[in-house]
């Protein structure tokens, strides 16, 4: 059974920076797709970092230039360094995982999920 366990959220004032890490367990491959996610209260659930079973990376528009996503297989934790974070990215952070994914940052493309951590970043 694949399981995802994220760590590392927190809160920080706009224009500081968080690693959010997530576990990954349970799979016998070790090229599967990874990303992730956010939901802010009210609003729907929508994809921020993506990483494919080539390692390609995706980011939403919002967080480029200020968020890497990354993943060491040894370990098999994936990472999401979040650099100049501003009040908008506060929000509930998940990261999800599949073996396969056509679209990186649709969250319909996932089946497996962290429980999700919370970032608070005020101004």
């Amino acid at each position: 059974q694949v399981q995802l366990v994220e760590s590392g959220g927190g809160s920080v004032q706009a224009g500081g920076s968080l690693r959010l890490s997530c576990e990954v367990s349970g799979y016998t491959d070790s090229r599967y797709c990874v990303g992730w996610f956010r939901q802010a209260p009210g609003k729907e659930r929508e994809g921020v970092a993506a990483l494919d079973r080539d390692g390609s990376t995706s980011y939403a528009d919002s967080v480029k230039g200020r968020f890497t996503i990354s993943k060491d297989k040894y370990k098999n934790t994936l990472y999401l360094q979040m650099n100049d974070l501003k009040p908008e990215d506060t929000a509930m952070y998940y990261c999800a995982s599949d073996l396969w994914v056509d679209g990186g940052l649709v969250p319909a493309e996932y089946m497996y999920w962290g429980q999700g951590i919370q970032v608070t970043v005020s101004s």
